[in-house]
């Protein structure tokens, strides 16, 4: 006989709510019925206690579904997530950002998503999808004639016309403080739109984000990474020149930090990440391409501190307790010692889009010890083969629930 798990006292709801760490814990706990998603909503403040490491996001091979792994108990989760098929070009905030070509208005429209809001099976909650208005910069249609001339490339150019986006706030529960900013075309420029108060998007000059150091001598070095810390968003250019300027209004970045230099003949593909309102971290990710083989291979990482103080990079040599994510995500740092399965110390890293070699079969990903300068293995053989055997790039995403 089926027990009625809906009628359990309230108090004994809570206590088991108090218990849980995990936010895929409370999802379970939440996803159960209505009034155990109410106990779950009361009790959210403690799914904030502390960042949980990310999740695994892989996809399935059918259509719109994706699996989650769990890092922190080497878990592939019960669930199905359901994505639209459009490709993503950014996770941040526990959200997806989507981009897709818009055959009949000629345009990019860009979609926020909620993963953990769409499970297979069970009926998708409200504002878990968001559609922004489409993506038109300047000189867009004069970019969509000379590329049509050419129609063998010319979709698979218009879904990669975005390469990484992300966001400054969760879109729903903090929608005045969410800005979602996307790092654009083969120039990599930025544009920005701020949600209920922007109906088109901020296409910001290109010469905004590049020294006059680097105009001379290089032209204008393409954005590769833009994070939001406190009330200002952080970009990085290929020359490993840091910006911060503030989106509202857009002013002069105040900040310019020089190049710390680069290696001969390596790919270098750069992430900035926060680890608190006092450190914000580079990281550089040195990758071969071996074409003969058609495999792409991380060899190394360099991770630097910004000294806002002497304006400079300085090399660090260790994370201490400190686990950092990196991919097409938006990057993301983790104490370690709140979760004992979390490598201390290490960098976890996601086979990602970049500028070369995307052709290349997405099974460059892994665990770097940063103190012995070594490579682990970082999923089970289940995870490590779902990766494996499917040709879109799995991601990281934070796991949360909209309660």
């Amino acid at each position: 006989m089926d027990r009625d798990w809906s009628n359990l006292p309230k108090h004994l709801l809570d206590s088991v709510a108090e218990r849980l760490l995990l936010p895929s814990d409370y999802m379970r706990f939440s996803l159960v019925c209505m009034s155990w998603y109410s106990v779950a909503k009361d009790n959210k403040s403690k799914r904030h206690r502390m960042a949980p490491p990310p999740m695994l996001l892989i996809y399935t091979g059918e259509e719109d579904l994706w699996k989650l792994y769990n890092t922190v108990d080497n878990k592939i989760l019960d669930l199905q997530l359901q994505v639209p098929n459009k490709r993503i070009c950014g996770s941040s905030k526990g959200w997806l950002i989507l981009v897709d070509w818009n055959f009949v208005d000629k345009n990019l429209g860009v979609t926020l998503v909620n993963p953990f809001l769409r499970v297979k099976g069970r009926r998708e909650k409200e504002n878990s999808l968001i559609r922004l208005p489409p993506l038109t910069p300047p000189g867009w249609r004069k970019w969509v004639r000379v590329r049509r001339r050419n129609r063998d490339d010319w979709v698979e150019r218009c879904q990669y016309y975005v390469h990484k986006a992300t966001l400054s706030a969760d879109p729903v529960s903090n929608a005045n403080d969410c800005i979602v900013v996307v790092i654009y075309e083969e120039r990599l420029r930025l544009a920005f739109i701020r949600l209920g108060k922007d109906t088109t998007w901020t296409y910001v000059d290109e010469k905004v984000c590049t020294s006059v150091r680097s105009r001379v001598v290089n032209g204008c070095c393409g954005i590769e990474e833009v994070a939001r810390v406190e009330d200002k968003f952080y970009v990085l250019n290929h020359a490993s020149e840091l910006f911060a300027f503030e989106v509202t209004p857009l002013c002069n970045p105040d900040v310019e930090l020089a190049s710390c230099g680069l290696e001969a003949e390596v790919f270098i593909k750069r992430y900035l990440v926060e680890v608190n309102e006092n450190v914000i971290l580079m990281v550089q990710r040195y990758i071969q391409f071996d074409r003969t083989v058609g495999k792409r291979e991380t060899r190394k990482f360099r991770i630097f501190e910004v000294n806002f103080d002497k304006c400079e990079w300085i090399e660090k040599h260790t994370l201490g307790d400190v686990a950092l994510f990196v991919g097409d995500n938006s990057s993301v740092s983790v104490s370690a010692l709140n979760f004992p399965s979390c490598q201390p110390n290490c960098i976890y890293f996601n086979h990602d889009r970049s500028r070369m070699g995307c052709e290349f079969p997405p099974h460059d990903f892994g665990v770097y010890n940063v103190e012995n300068q070594s490579f682990l293995q970082p999923y089970t053989t289940h995870a490590q083969s779902l990766v494996e055997m499917t040709d879109r790039l799995p991601i990281w995403v934070v796991p949360t629930i909209q309660l």
